[in-house]
């Protein structure tokens, strides 16, 4: 992407004698120290995330986990919505496994955003057990306060999928993290303790594809039902008619 400078006449968001380079999604700032610090770029505009894959590896460098996602900070400021993508170019991916348990990290550079998956394995199943998620951007506006957004969703059974299979939605899911933050994720797949030859397994859809891939076809079966029940109720209805003017 087409780098810009732009300059700073305050000193209110960032130290004096900072210039920032960036693109459409971050910026990296540049002091005349010679320090960088990645700062993610909060937009007002809903823009579909990039899709990533991510691996983790056991000690044996044996695929335990992995997950293919388009990730999307929303959040709320002043009762407006802005959003920030998660670059897949940009992320740097870590994590660890165990017999039982598993985490998926997904962290930009200087910790100025991160995405944590924490899996469990429960009989036949694995399942997500806590998201957590941060994010650290510019300030919106000249004067805003630097914030750093921190959010946790632990629902207990998240993305759930039999051992061996891969969990997948191409439904939108949308994460409630905090007050002021949420988590979308799009073409969500992810399978972890055991990723064979490094594919997917077979896959257990989300409740959101079923009823997507089921509701029409139901659609369909009613109204072939209705239309068969109207043409026999026309059929019997000329039958009788012509009986009657038979007896006539």
């Amino acid at each position: 992407a087409r780098k810009c400078q732009i300059s700073i006449t305050s000193c209110l968001l960032l130290p004096c004698g900072v210039h920032l380079l960036g693109n459409d999604n971050s910026i990296v700032a540049a002091s005349s120290f010679g320090a960088h610090i990645y700062r993610p770029v909060l937009r007002p505009l809903d823009v579909l995330p990039l899709i990533g894959t991510y691996n983790v590896t056991n000690p044996r460098g044996e695929l335990c986990v992995k997950a293919t996602l388009g990730a999307q900070y929303i959040v709320i400021i002043k009762k407006k919505s802005w959003f920030f993508n998660l670059d897949p170019l940009k992320v740097h991916v870590s994590g660890s496994c165990h017999r039982e348990s598993a985490v998926l990290s997904l962290t930009l550079p200087d910790h100025a955003a991160s995405l944590q998956f924490t899996f469990k394995k429960e009989n036949n199943l694995f399942y997500v057990t806590k998201l957590t998620a941060s994010l650290s951007p510019l300030p919106v506006c000249l004067g805003c306060a630097n914030e750093t957004y921190l959010g946790l969703v632990s629902p207990g059974k998240l993305f759930a999928a039999s051992y061996g299979r891969s969990f997948r939605c191409k439904s939108t899911n949308v994460l409630q993290t905090s007050s002021e933050m949420s988590i979308k994720l799009v073409f969500l797949q992810m399978q972890a303790f055991g990723v064979p030859g490094g594919h997917y397994g077979e896959v257990d859809e989300c409740l959101a594809d079923y009823n997507q891939r089921i509701i029409p076809i139901i659609l369909w079966a009613v109204a072939v039902g209705l239309l068969m029940i109207g043409v026999l109720t026309f059929l019997l209805l000329k039958e009788n008619r012509t009986r009657g003017y038979e007896r006539l």
